[in-house]
């Protein structure tokens, strides 16, 4: 089987730890909830880029 690879924003649900891309959110009328196991806590993801400051 073949791993999708998700783009743009993602979100992770806190009971069950599915992956929901926002385009998922979107097609179900914006409803914030797993598409898994319909649990309504979820957290966006960090993108795993670090970003770098100048101290000057």
């Amino acid at each position: 089987m073949e791993k999708k690879e998700i783009t743009g924003i993602v979100y992770e649900c806190i009971r069950c730890g599915a992956k929901v891309p926002l385009a998922e959110l979107e097609l179900r009328s914006g409803q914030i909830k797993c598409i898994v196991c319909g649990y309504r806590v979820l957290k966006k993801i960090r993108p795993p880029v670090v970003k770098r400051v100048s101290a000057e």
